[in-house]
C-alpha cells in the first residue's frame, strides 16, 4: 500500500465507525443495566427502639432478598420517645411513672415478640432512666452514620435494634452508641464529631419534619414509591403479601420476585448475605413452617456449618468460622 496516497479523512471516518460499533453495544448494556435497577423504594418511618419495627425486619429482609436490585429500602427517623417522664401510650399501658416504665415496655415487647417472632430480652431491660429518658440519641446516631454510608448506617440501625430488643443493652448512651458504631465498621472519629457538632441532630429534625408531613404518627409506617411517582402509604406492621400487592400495583406487575428454592446452599447464602439472622427470618424468607425451619437449622448446626447463639427468648445464626466448635447452648469456643 502507498501510505502517501492514503485518504486520511476516510481512514478516520472508518476508524470512528468501528469504535462506535464497539462502544454502542456497551452503552446499550449500561442502559439495560440501569433499567433493571431500583424500580420501587420502601421508606420506613421508624425508631431504633420500636418493637414492631424490630418485628418487621423478617419481612423487609424477605423483600430485600427476593427483589434484590429492583428494590431499595430506606429509613426515616421519626423519634418515638422524646422524654419518658411524660410519654404515654394508653393502648399498651406504658407511661405515667418512670419507675415502672422499663417494666411496662419490656412486657409489651415480650407480648409483641410472641406475635412477630423476633427475639426479645425482657429480663434486665433498663433502657430509660432520669439521665437517659429518650430514644432520640439513637435516631441522631443513625443520621450521623448516614453521613458516612447509607449501607453502613443501615447495618448500624440493625445492630442498635438487636442491642435494644434482644440483648437489653442501654443503647441510648453515647459510650454504647460508639461501641455499636465501631462494630458496624463506622469511622468513630467522624461519628463522634457529627454527633457533637449538631449536624446529625439537624438531619434528624429534617426526618421528623418529613414524618409529620406524611402523617406517620405511628411506627412503623411505610411509604412505598414507584418510579412513576406514585406512592402508597401502609401504616403499622405489614405482611409480606401486603407489600407485594402494593409493589404490583405501583409497577403494573412488572417487577420480578426471585423465587427461592429451599436448599442448604440457599439458606447458607441467605445467612451469608445478612451475616446474622434469626429463626423467624429464615422461616419467613423461605416460606417454611416452624418444624421445617427447625429441621433445617438443626441439620446445619449439627454439621457445624452455622453457629447458634442464644439471645433473649430466641437465637441468632451465623456462618460458622473455620475451627469453631459450638455446643447446644450456643457457646462457641475458638
Amino acid at each position: 500500500m502507498d501510505f502517501n496516497r492514503v485518504n486520511i479523512p476516510i481512514v478516520i471516518s472508518v476508524l470512528l465507525f468501528i469504535v462506535g460499533c464497539i462502544i454502542e453495544p456497551e452503552k446499550n448494556k449500561e442502559n439495560m443495566k440501569v433499567k433493571t435497577e431500583v424500580k420501587v423504594e420502601i421508606i420506613e418511618f421508624t425508631d431504633p427502639a420500636c418493637t414492631w419495627c424490630w418485628g418487621s425486619e423478617p419481612i423487609l429482609r424477605k423483600l430485600q432478598y427476593r427483589y434484590a436490585e429492583q428494590l431499595k429500602i430506606s429509613f426515616v427517623m421519626g423519634g418515638l420517645v422524646e422524654d419518658a417522664h411524660n410519654f404515654m401510650d394508653r393502648r399498651n399501658n406504658i407511661g405515667g411513672d418512670l419507675n415502672t416504665f422499663n417494666k411496662q415496655v419490656a412486657e409489651h415487647w415480650l407480648e409483641a415478640s410472641e406475635r412477630h417472632g423476633m427475639p426479645v430480652q425482657a429480663d434486665g431491660f433498663a433502657l430509660f432512666d432520669d439521665d437517659n429518658p429518650s430514644t432520640f440519641p439513637m435516631n441522631i446516631a443513625y443520621k450521623a452514620a448516614q453521613f458516612q454510608s447509607e449501607e453502613k448506617a443501615n447495618i448500624f440501625l440493625r445492630r442498635m435494634r438487636e442491642a435494644i430488643a434482644a440483648e437489653a443493652i442501654k443503647a441510648n448512651r453515647m459510650e454504647v452508641l460508639i461501641e455499636l458504631a465501631q462494630e458496624s465498621d463506622l469511622n468513630i472519629s467522624q461519628f463522634i464529631e457529627d454527633m457533637k457538632n449538631g449536624k446529625a441532630d439537624s438531619a434528624f429534625q429534617e426526618d421528623r419534619y418529613s414524618t409529620k408531613q406524611y402523617g406517620a404518627s405511628g411506627f412503623p409506617s411505610f411509604l412505598i414509591k414507584g418510579e412513576n411517582g406514585k406512592e402508597i402509604m401502609l401504616r403499622g406492621y405489614q405482611s409480606y403479601e401486603n407489600f407485594q400487592s402494593a409493589i404490583n400495583h405501583l409497577t403494573n406487575g412488572k417487577i420480578i420476585e426471585h423465587k427461592i428454592e429451599v436448599s442448604e446452599k440457599a439458606i447458607l447464602g441467605f445467612i451469608s448475605t445478612f451475616e446474622k439472622v434469626t429463626t423467624v427470618e429464615i422461616l419467613e424468607s423461605f416460606d417454611l413452617s416452624k418444624s421445617e425451619t427447625n429441621d433445617w437449622i438443626n441439620k446445619l448446626v449439627d454439621n457445624k456449618t452455622i453457629s447458634k447463639i442464644a439471645v433473649g427468648n430466641g437465637y441468632y445464626y451465623q456462618l460458622a468460622k473455620s475451627g469453631e466448635m459450638c455446643d447446644d447452648t450456643g457457646l462457641c469456643n475458638f
